[in-house]
């Protein structure tokens, strides 16, 4: 079977079933912006902000570890998976300890009134056990990417994903029709039923969470409890610093929503980060696609390292993401016009222009992920973290300095220039300690062409929708005239 043919196998089912779960969660964003205020949607972006940040200790940077190591040392994959379970488990069960005596403190922080305290003490709790039992779910849903169960792996995301929209539409919808229609059991349902608290949208997601977990439970059951201390040595080694990187880019991701809230206005805060966090969702797009990308590529990219030809396998492998995601990047700009209407008021679509600037970042964020193989393969996973902490104190100053007067057009132009300097960095160093022959021309071009149609597009020509699909389709036009002969030779091969 062609390399490239086993890649996009791989991406293409382990990566759908992502995409397919994102999409319908995609879906419930103008059920939100139609049932609560910005303010409220505020809290909703707030509280998933900070739950991002947890979740990359939690997580360890056991992952990307699991499948490095079942590669290194083929002979110890039982070792592997143990350890780096354990390592998880017992990190993420003194977080829910620890979290649970100190909800109260957590509450009170959070909270901008004192009269808040006591719902916000309800959301911890939730996430609480949300990040808990997604945390240990990590390395059973790596297991069976690593053993090639495409289709067990998918099905664990639908019920996850079915699960969460089902009983947020329940919420939302149904228990409010019952009560209001005097159906059966309405009398039970107002007895406890809060109208439109977001807190439904929190326990919406503790429930799937749990769901998962028992769906998972074959594969918990393939676990011994041994500890191999001296292989743990080296997989620490190996994993902390993709721990920090990883907090640090959660930093790039998240910081913004959680700081806009604490250095703008307690009068327009919530209402600020509603909008921020309501535009960001169109940018979703392009952050499946990576998503899909990471789930096939990392696995893919790990087996085939040993291969003669790896590191030009890796180079074209680049150069198609980047023309993807550039094609994507223009398409979604040329339409934005439509899909501002999944932000069903109209009170959110003011934010919309920080969307080119939250795109671009993106796109330089995905090329960062898939440059960044290069100290996962080579063992230097040190480089990892100095260039994610980089990227983690440009967000953390600028957005200091730039949220206060620019509110969140000042987050939306730190996050992509964080990205950008995250992508640049890693690829110098990767030329230097791990050299692969990327077509760096090619690359450059289609970056700087995209780039040029989307602010075009957005701000010269005021996205008009027709304008700009024609742009985007001389694009691919473009594209493909340019790349038809390397297409030619992979699709005969």
């Amino acid at each position: 079977m062609s390399v490239y043919k086993k890649f996009l196998g791989q991406t293409a089912v382990y990566g759908l079933s992502t995409v397919f779960s994102r999409l319908f969660n995609f879906i419930l964003t103008p059920i939100y912006t139609s049932v609560y205020q910005k303010g409220v949607y505020g809290i909703f972006t707030n509280m998933y902000a900070n739950a991002s940040l947890i979740n990359a200790v939690l997580a360890f940077g056991m992952e990307s570890t699991y499948f490095r190591y079942l590669n290194k040392f083929e002979d110890k994959k039982q070792e592997v998976y143990n350890n780096s379970f354990l390592c998880i488990a017992f990190v993420s069960t003194l977080f829910l300890a620890t979290g649970l005596i100190f909800s109260t403190s957590i509450a009170t922080y959070l909270a901008t009134d004192v009269s808040e305290i006591a719902d916000y003490k309800q959301y911890v709790s939730f996430f609480l056990w949300i990040l808990y039992i997604d945390a240990i779910c990590v390395i059973p849903f790596a297991k069976l990417r690593a053993d090639g169960r495409p289709f067990k792996y998918s099905v664990a995301k639908f019920l996850n994903i079915g699960c969460f929209v089902g009983f947020n539409l329940l919420f939302i919808y149904v228990v409010p029709a019952i009560i209001k229609n005097d159906w059966l059991g309405a009398s039970w349902f107002s007895s406890w039923y809060r109208f439109q608290w977001i807190g439904y949208v929190f326990l919406s997601n503790l429930i799937a969470s749990v769901a998962t977990f028992i769906y998972l439970l074959p594969e918990f059951l393939k676990l011994q409890l041994k500890f191999d201390s001296k292989l743990f040595k080296n997989m620490f080694g190996y994993s902390w610093p993709i721990l920090v990187a990883n907090l640090s880019f959660i930093i790039n991701e998240n910081l913004d929503k959680i700081v806009l809230k604490k250095l703008l206005p307690d009068d327009i805060a919530d209402g600020e980060v509603g909008i921020y966090g309501a535009v960001c969702k169109i940018a979703i797009f392009l952050s499946i696609f990576i998503t899909a990308f990471r789930l096939g590529a990392e696995p893919f990219f790990f087996s085939h390292a040993k291969q003669e030809n790896a590191k030009q396998t890796y180079a074209t492998i680049l150069k198609y993401f980047v023309i993807a995601l550039a094609i994507l990047f223009v398409g979604i700009i040329a339409n934005i016009e439509l899909l501002k209407y999944f932000i069903q008021k109209e009170e959110y679509w003011v934010g919309l222009p920080a969307v080119p600037y939250l795109l671009l970042g993106y796109v330089c964020l995905g090329i960062y992920m898939n440059l960044s193989i290069w100290y996962r393969l080579s063992d230097q996973t040190k480089f990892g973290l100095y260039i994610s902490v980089t990227g983690a104190v440009i967000t953390i100053v600028l957005n200091l300095v730039l949220i206060p007067k620019y509110s969140y057009m000042g987050s939306a132009w730190v996050s992509m220039l964080a990205y950008f300097v995250m992508m640049v960095l890693s690829y110098v160093l990767g030329q230097k300690h791990y050299p692969i022959p990327y077509n760096l021309k090619k690359i450059s071009i289609y970056l700087i062409i995209s780039t040029a149609i989307v602010f075009s597009s957005f701000f010269l020509f005021n996205r008009n929708i027709y304008i700009g699909n024609a742009l985007l389709i001389a694009f691919v036009a473009g594209v493909a005239y340019f790349e038809k002969n390397d297409l030619r030779k992979m699709l005969k091969r």
